[in-house]
């Protein structure tokens, strides 16, 4: 592993841990020469899912993509990164146990306003709030009633 200060190849582990229910690692490293500490992730690998997006284009999905967006959602609340990967583990575990190779893009965004929900109202809108393309202040406060429905 490479030291992402200093480049240098001569790293150490100094913990490691399973996260996401065990779908992947976590290891604290030291690099040797500048005693910078980094965090990686190793995940097993598995086949690409496309995406099929609601023009019926298809695109090669990203875990990267749906972190940003969900991180995105995020900003400014309480959630914790560690909150947002172990959301899209789950997501990603849902998706790929339904045993599709193609999976449409609405999939995604319900699994993962399903979750946010429970983790955070406001992130859970504003995930929403792209997700479901609301085009004025009606289909925003409609949104925000059946939150408080659900609560109660």
């Amino acid at each position: 592993m490479r030291c992402n200060q200093c480049e240098a190849t001569d790293t150490k582990v100094i913990e490691s841990r399973d996260v996401s229910e065990g779908d992947s690692i976590r290891r604290r490293r030291e690099c040797i020469k500048c005693q910078n500490r980094f965090t990686t992730y190793e995940r097993i690998e598995k086949p690409q899912l496309v995406i099929v997006k609601n023009d019926g284009t298809r695109q090669l999905y990203s875990r990267e993509k749906l972190l940003a967006g969900v991180f995105r959602a995020c900003e400014k609340t309480s959630v914790t990164s560690m909150q947002v990967e172990k959301l899209v583990s789950d997501v990603e575990r849902s998706l790929y146990e339904c045993g599709d190779v193609e999976v449409p893009s609405s999939r995604i965004g319900e699994e993962v306003t399903k979750r946010l929900f429970d983790i955070d109202e406001v992130a859970y809108v504003r995930f929403a709030s792209v997700y479901r393309r609301f085009k004025d202040l009606a289909s925003f406060e409609k949104e925000l009633s059946d939150i408080k429905t659900k609560r109660t």
